[in-house]
């Protein structure tokens, strides 16, 4: 049997989820488990790290934003790539990279070193998030691909959660550099993971076409229960995009839009996610309640990824991103209540961040994954992230600036609630267009 290209997808979209399906879902989520690990550990592990070596808040502020500058640049340089050689291969090659950079922080000897090869971890890590949220999204049926995507999100936040409660239980006994080690290992082991139960791209395969494009495409379809084809569909593949495409009259808007939102949501996440612990301790309060208030903004993240996923079947995800945007201001206003008594209420309020902010990040994910056809989709969900990422790499180090030029972390706060208030309803107009 055969059928054209728009056919095929329209009867995987249609079609109920196979196993094989789910296992490609299931292992993009590990693998975004492992990148929370291993890009938010540097903030669970900045008090140790910042007395060991005795570092300002502006020279911390370098530490915690050298990952995410490395994503930055992975997302915009290498997930690009994935449309050329394939999501899986970039996985693999991010993964090999990733594996290095953790490794290696746990035997770095100064700032300058450890600060290296976080970008280094982030570059890899860069490259897999684009890859794999995109797998995500093209092996889910149309059913269930806004929970598919809002998984892969909330398996960030668990590894970010996981990050915080391992810091918490090694730190007091063998310091700092074991929760690197720890991470470095995990995603040295998800190569072997990536191998056994990843493939390749359904969309890559037919937009590509590949060495042996025809005979890769069928082992697939056969796994996941559907007919074998006899040609591959459509016309030729297309060359990968430039960034002057995502401009065009047709996508400049949806694109600008929700490059803006999603920088806008992750500044302010990275920018609580990665100083609110430090900040908690120098108010008096212990370091494992520091980074007990960061697992408690991870978990917040969880709950609210999963929860977007599941009303956006039945709600619209522009009123779901209004929604979210709205209910995150007054808790990020709040956040900061450093008074011992008042702790709990703290708990809870990273709590409700995490929620919110989170689901937003989920919104915008899928968003940018509907905007853009498949033979472009890794480029574009790739300068998507780098934008977001250059958002978070650059609260961090303003946020050291401001502190170290006297700004309470009160007015820091209520400043952030502002920023994200404003980013998030203007990204909800990109919801309008978007297929």
């Amino acid at each position: 049997m055969n059928a054209n290209l728009a056919e095929l997808r329209a009867r995987v979209d249609g079609s109920p989820m196979s196993r094989a399906q789910w296992w490609a879902i299931a292992v993009c989520v590990l693998l975004n488990v492992v990148d929370g690990f291993d890009v938010m550990v540097m903030s669970f592990t900045a008090v140790a790290v910042s007395q060991e070596w005795s570092l300002s808040s502006s020279q911390l502020g370098l530490l915690l934003s050298a990952g995410l500058a490395g994503m930055a640049a992975g997302s915009l340089l290498l997930a690009p790539l994935a449309d050329r050689i394939g999501r899986r291969t970039l996985i693999l090659a991010g993964l090999v990279l990733a594996a290095a950079g953790m490794l290696g922080s746990a035997l770095s000897q100064d700032a300058v070193q450890l600060g290296l090869l976080r970008v280094l971890t982030g570059l890899g890590v860069g490259g897999i998030l684009a890859a794999s949220n995109v797998i995500t999204a093209e092996y889910a049926n149309a059913r269930w691909r806004s929970l598919a995507v809002s998984l892969n999100v909330t398996g960030y936040a668990v590894g970010a959660s996981a990050g915080g409660v391992l810091a918490a239980a090694l730190q007091d006994g063998t310091g700092w550099r074991p929760v690197f080690a720890c991470g470095g290992a995990a995603t040295a082991l998800l190569i072997g993971a990536v191998l056994w139960r990843l493939p390749e791209s359904l969309d890559f395969l037919l937009t590509r076409r590949p060495p042996h494009a025809l005979d890769r495409l069928n082992r697939l379809l056969r796994a996941m229960g559907r007919p074998a084809l006899e040609y591959l569909p459509g016309a030729s593949a297309r060359p990968a995009s430039r960034i002057r495409q995502f401009l065009t009259p047709r996508l400049r808007r949806d694109t600008l839009l929700i490059w803006t939102g999603l920088s806008v949501a992750m500044s302010t996440f990275y920018l609580v996610a990665s100083w609110t612990p430090k900040l908690l301790v120098e108010a008096g309060l212990s370091a494992e309640q520091g980074i007990t208030w960061g697992v408690a903004l991870n978990l917040g993240g969880i709950l609210g990824t999963l929860l977007l996923g599941l009303l956006a079947a039945r709600f619209g995800l522009r009123r779901l991103l209004v929604l979210y945007t709205l209910a995150a201001a007054a808790p990020l206003a709040a956040s900061f209540i450093p008074a011992g008594p008042l702790y709990g209420l703290s708990l809870a309020l990273g709590v409700l961040i995490g929620l919110f902010v989170n689901g937003c990040v989920a919104a915008l994910y899928t968003l940018a994954l509907s905007a853009y056809p498949p033979e472009v989709r890794a480029t574009g969900l790739g300068w998507v992230v780098g934008a977001g990422r250059i958002g978070s790499l650059i609260s961090p180090l303003l946020a050291g600036g401001l502190l170290d030029a006297g700004w309470g972390a009160a007015q820091l706060y209520l400043a952030a609630a502002a920023v994200f208030t404003a980013g998030g309803l203007l990204a909800a107009q990109a919801a309008r267009t978007s297929r």
